[in-house]
C-alpha cells in the first residue's frame, strides 16, 4: 500500500508566518533593547569648569547684574516647526543647512546680548534630531571667552518613532556661562518616575554651579530644565521641591543663589487669562501650588512687563500662529538675599525657538 500524502502547507501562508514572526522578533529585540540600554548617570557628578578669559572684577554685592536663560529647542524650533510630542509632526530638526542657519543665528543672538550669566538648555550634542551637531560649540562660541561648564541632561537609546523618521539616539546638555570663573560644579540627578514613562523622560538633571565673590561669599547658580511628559504632574513638582531645599541649604550657608530654566510649569498660575488665549487639550504645564514656598527662604521671579505681557513657550503642535496657546514656563527663583530690581521675557518672536528667552537684573544685597 502506499501511503498517506502529507499535507503541504500553502507556500504563501508559510511566507507570511515567517514574516509575521520576524516582525514579531525584531518588536521584542527592539524592546528588549530600549529597557537593556536604560540607564542614569550617577548622582553627584562632578563637572569641569573652563576658566574664564575675560578680565572682570569679583562679584560684588550692592552692584547690578543681568543673568540670561534661554531654551534653544536643540536649535530646530524655527517658526514653522511643531514637534511630534507635542502635536506636530516633525522629530529632526527640518534639514542640516536649516539646523546651522539657525544655530549661527542663536548664536549672534546670545553675542548681541553678552549677560553676565547664563543658563542656556537643550544644547544637543552627538543626537540624532541635530544631524550630530555639537552645539556646546554654537553657545561658546556666542559667549566667547565666559567661564562655563555643561551638565548632560538628556542621554536616551534610539527611539524608532515616529516611523517615518525615527528620533532617533538623544544626548542633550544644559550649560551655565559666567564671565567670572565657575569654581566648580556639580550635576544632581533629578527623580524620574518608574514607570515606562522614564524611557522618555530621559536623564533629567540640574547642575549646581559656584562662583566665588569679593568678599568670600559665593554666588550659586543653578540650572535646570524640569520633566515635561509625566502621567500626573508630581514627579515635576518632586524636581521642584529638590531644587529650591538646595537653596535653602545655600541660603543658610550665607551664600546667594538663583535658580533657572524651564520650569514646565504655568508660571503666570492661569496662562488662559493670563494671556488671552486657549490651551485646548494642551495640559501639560499645570501651575505652581501656592504654598511651595512657605517657610522656605526662596521665591518665585515670574518674567513679565504688564503692558507687553510677552509670553517664554508656545505650544510646538505645529507652526506658530497667533492662535496658538502660549505661556511663560521659564524664568527664575532667588533667596532672600538677592534683590531682583526687573525681570522680563526678550520677545524673538520665537524666531529661533519654541522658547522666548527670559532675563533678569539682580543685586546681591
Amino acid at each position: 500500500m502506499k501511503s498517506p500524502k502529507k499535507k503541504k502547507f500553502p507556500t504563501a501562508l508559510k511566507i507570511i508566518l515567517i514574516a509575521l514572526a520576524a516582525v514579531l522578533l525584531i518588536v521584542v529585540g527592539y524592546f528588549a533593547y530600549v529597557f537593556i540600554a536604560y540607564h542614569r548617570i550617577p548622582d553627584n557628578q562632578a563637572l569641569e569648569p573652563v576658566k574664564s578669559e575675560l578680565s572682570e572684577e569679583a562679584l560684588v554685592s550692592g552692584k547690578e547684574y543681568r543673568i540670561l536663560s534661554y531654551n534653544i529647542g536643540f536649535g530646530a524650533y524655527e517658526p514653522d516647526y511643531g514637534f511630534f510630542m507635542d502635536g506636530g509632526t516633525e522629530s529632526w530638526a527640518w534639514s542640516k543647512e536649516r539646523l546651522d542657519a539657525n544655530m549661527k543665528k542663536i548664536t549672534a543672538f546670545l553675542k548681541e546680548q553678552s549677560p553676565d550669566l547664563a543658563l542656556i538648555q537643550e544644547v544637543d550634542l552627538n543626537s540624532t534630531r541635530s544631524y550630530h551637531r555639537d552645539e556646546r560649540e554654537d553657545v561658546k562660541a556666542g559667549l566667547a571667552g565666559y567661564s562655563y561648564t555643561w551638565a548632560q541632561n538628556w542621554d536616551s537609546p534610539f527611539l524608532f518613532y515616529p516611523f517615518t523618521q525615527p528620533h532617533g539616539k538623544s544626548r542633550s546638555s544644559i550649560m551655565t556661562l559666567s564671565k567670572w570663573d565657575i569654581a566648580s560644579s556639580l550635576r544632581r540627578q533629578l527623580p524620574l518616575e518608574d514607570s515606562v514613562m522614564k524611557l522618555v523622560d530621559l536623564d533629567r538633571c540640574y547642575s549646581v554651579s559656584r562662583v566665588p565673590m569679593a568678599d568670600g561669599k559665593e554666588l550659586v547658580l543653578i540650572n535646570f530644565h524640569l520633566s515635561a511628559y509625566t502621567s500626573d504632574g508630581t514627579i515635576a513638582q518632586e524636581q521642584m521641591e529638590m531644587v529650591i531645599s538646595d537653596m535653602q541649604t545655600e541660603f543658610e550657608k550665607g551664600n546667594y543663589c538663583i535658580a533657572g530654566g524651564d520650569f514646565n510649569k504655568d508660571l503666570s498660575g492661569d496662562a488662559e487669562e493670563f494671556f488671552n488665549t486657549s490651551a485646548g487639550d494642551y495640559t501639560w504645564a499645570q501651575p505652581i501650588p501656592a504654598d511651595t514656598f512657605d517657610g522656605r527662604n526662596v521665591s518665585l521671579v515670574f518674567p513679565y512687563d504688564e503692558e507687553t505681557k510677552v509670553p517664554s513657550c508656545r505650544n510646538a503642535d505645529g507652526p506658530y500662529n497667533p492662535d496658538q496657546f502660549v505661556l511663560t514656563v521659564d524664568g527664575f527663583m532667588v533667596t532672600d538675599n538677592v534683590e531682583v530690581i526687573s525681570s522680563d521675557v526678550i520677545d524673538t518672536g520665537f524666531a529661533y525657538s519654541d522658547h522666548n528667552p527670559v532675563e533678569m537684573n539682580f543685586i546681591l544685597k
